[in-house]
């Protein structure tokens, strides 16, 4: 899962793909005068070459050990991200000093679980669809669906010239299942079933990888667990 490093390398992305931390927050460090090549303090755009020593400040890596990670059930309604004139977005129900962005966004009708974090090495490693990590939805739809429903959902989609990945699909009842993708394509759920003949009514995002929504209450967030941070860490092939 690891991208191979091949020198010489920008400093901000050899930081990042050494899983240290983000190319903007390697800049940040630099620009801080807390990270050292060879003793001497690093500049932006650098090149670093394979026998270099590139070391944290101390301070560097309390900053780094500070970042947060949470999980937050979005009501519908809630907007994921740049809100517009009165719309709330999940920072508005969170009480840290600084915003979390979100890791995977839903659309302002569907409600649920959202990973939100200022650690911007997360992103790429959790989205990337090449690395196939799983996201699991409730979705309720607005009649009976028929005998290939679940066979063409599962197959993959057409959806405006792009077959959507195969996919693993639950039958609840008659107008409900669960559905994993390992892809987020732009309202990618709702565009499946109308590709098909079929609206949305409802739709709950309930687990992103091993991380699960569980009882969290809507508007609520809570921080990820030792164990959740563990198993996610190693997922997305970080030390």
């Amino acid at each position: 899962m690891n991208e191979k490093i091949e020198f010489p390398i920008r400093i901000n992305r050899y930081l990042y793909l050494k899983n240290i931390c983000s190319r903007r927050e390697a800049d940040r460090l630099i620009e801080k005068k807390l990270i050292l090549v060879n003793g001497k303090m690093a500049k932006i755009g650098m090149q670093i070459k394979k026998n270099d020593k590139v070391e944290l400040k101390k301070e560097g890596k309390e900053k780094l050990s500070q970042k947060k990670i949470i999980i937050f059930n979005k009501p519908v309604g809630v907007v994921s991200h740049n809100p517009q004139f009165s719309e709330e977005e999940p920072n508005d129900f969170l009480p840290f000093k600084e915003k979390l962005s979100p890791i995977g966004r839903l659309d302002k009708l569907s409600h649920g679980l959202m990973i939100m974090s200022d650690d911007g090495r997360l992103v790429n490693k959790m989205l990337n669809p090449e690395f196939k990590h799983e996201k699991e939805y409730y979705v309720a739809i607005d009649k009976k669906m028929d005998s290939n429903f679940l066979k063409s959902m599962a197959r993959g989609v057409d959806i405006e010239g792009y077959i959507t990945k195969p996919a693993k699909i639950e039958k609840i009842n008659n107008r409900s299942f669960k559905l994993i993708l390992t892809e987020g394509k732009k309202h990618q759920i709702r565009r499946m079933c109308s590709a098909l003949g079929y609206s949305v009514e409802d739709l709950e995002r309930i687990r992103f990888m091993n991380i699960n929504l569980g009882n969290l209450e809507e508007g609520s967030w809570r921080k990820l667990t030792n164990k959740e941070h563990n198993i996610l860490m190693k997922n997305i092939g970080k030390k």
